[in-house]
C-alpha cells in the first residue's frame, strides 16, 4: 500500500488566466519525489495542499491509512495535526531565536526527549558549533540547513522542499544536495522536492512528475522522463538570453547556460520571436564531444 495517496482538484488564477489544478499521485514509504516545471504549474500549491495550508476544491489525501482531507466526507485535518516538515525557499527562520531555540520551537516543550533530539539534529546538520548564532550570524547555506533541521525534528511522516536551495551559490548547493541524500537516507524520511533543477533531480529523486498547467504530464524515473525525451545525438540546452547585438547580417545572443555565459550567432529570423529575458533551447550535434573534468563541488 502507498504512504501518500492523493487526488486534488483546485481552480486557481495563473498570469495567463483561470487553471485547473487536477493531479494524482502514490508515493511509497521512503521514497524522494521530484516535482519538476516552471513556474506557477501548480506545484507549490501541491505542497500547501498537503501541508493543509490551502484547502482543494475537490479530491482527498490520504497518509498511512489515515485521511488527510476528504471534500465528499468533509474531512479537514488542520495543520496543526498533519505530520509535516516544510523547508520554504526563503527558510522562515525566527529572527530573535538562536539556532537551538529555532529548533526546540518546532518540539512539543514536555517532550522528555527534547535535549537529545536537538543535539542529534544539529549533530546531523554540523550546526553544533552555531547552535547560539540568530539566523542573521549565519550564512545563506547554514541558515538552510537550519530550516532543514528544524523541518526533521519531529520525525515527519512527510518532508515537503519548496525549492529549498535555489536561492544558494552553485557550490553551496551541490553540498547541500550531499547533505540531504544523507538526511534522507539517515531519517528514512519521505519526501517531496520542489525544484526547477533537472541535476538536482536527477541526483535527488527516486522518480519525478512533471507539471504543466496544473497536471502531471509525464512521470517515471528521472532517466524516464528526461533522457528519454532527447534525440540520439544531439546536445539540447536551455539557456536564457541576457543580450541581443547585431553584427553586419547576422545577431550575436548572450546566453546564460547554466552559470556560463556563451555566445551564438543567430539569423534575423531566429531572433524574430524572442527577446531578452527569453529562455530558449538550443540545440547542436553532439556526435564527438570533447569531455574535459571539471571542478568537483562534491
Amino acid at each position: 500500500m502507498a504512504m501518500l495517496e492523493l487526488n486534488l482538484q483546485k481552480k486557481l488564477l495563473s498570469s495567463s488566466g483561470v487553471m485547473n489544478l487536477d493531479i494524482q499521485l502514490n508515493l511509497g514509504r521512503g521514497e524522494l519525489l521530484g516535482l519538476f516545471g516552471d513556474s506557477g504549474a501548480g506545484k507549490t500549491t501541491l505542497l500547501r495542499m498537503l501541508a493543509g495550508l490551502t484547502v482543494p476544491d475537490h479530491g482527498r489525501i490520504v497518509v498511512d491509512g489515515v485521511c488527510w482531507f476528504d471534500s465528499e466526507k468533509k474531512i479537514m485535518v488542520p495543520p496543526q495535526q498533519r505530520s509535516i516538515g516544510f523547508v520554504f525557499q526563503d527558510y522562515a527562520l525566527f529572527p530573535n531565536m538562536s539556532v537551538r531555540a529555532n529548533l526546540a520551537y518546532a518540539l512539543h516543550s514536555k517532550d522528555p526527549h527534547r535535549d537529545a533530539l536537538i543535539d542529534q539534529l544539529l549533530n546531523a546538520t554540523g550546526l553544533t558549533a552555531l547552535q547560539d548564532q540568530l539566523p542573521a550570524q549565519l550564512s545563506g547555506g547554514q541558515q538552510q540547513r537550519v530550516a532543514l533541521a528544524r523541518a526533521l525534528i519531529r520525525k515527519p511522516q512527510l518532508l515537503l522542499l519548496d525549492e529549498p536551495l535555489s536561492a544558494l551559490d552553485l557550490t553551496m548547493r551541490l553540498r547541500l544536495q550531499h547533505e540531504l541524500q544523507k538526511l534522507h537516507q539517515d531519517f528514512s524520511l519521505t519526501t517531496i522536492l520542489v525544484s526547477h533543477d533537472i541535476g538536482e533531480v536527477f541526483k535527488l529523486a527516486d522518480k519525478v512528475q512533471v507539471v504543466e498547467q496544473g497536471r502531471v504530464v509525464r512521470s517515471g524515473t528521472p532517466a524516464q522522463v528526461f533522457l528519454q525525451q532527447r534525440l540520439a545525438g544531439q546536445l539540447n540546452l536551455r539557456a536564457q538570453i541576457l543580450a541581443i547585438r547585431r553584427e553586419e547580417v547576422v545577431f550575436i545572443l548572450s546566453l546564460l547556460v547554466g552559470q556560463d555565459i556563451v555566445e551564438i550567432i543567430a539569423s534575423q529570423d531566429e531572433i524574430d520571436d524572442v527577446k531578452i529575458g527569453d529562455y530558449i533551447s538550443i540545440s547542436t550535434k553532439a556526435f564527438s564531444p570533447l569531455i574535459f573534468k571539471s571542478q568537483d563541488y562534491s
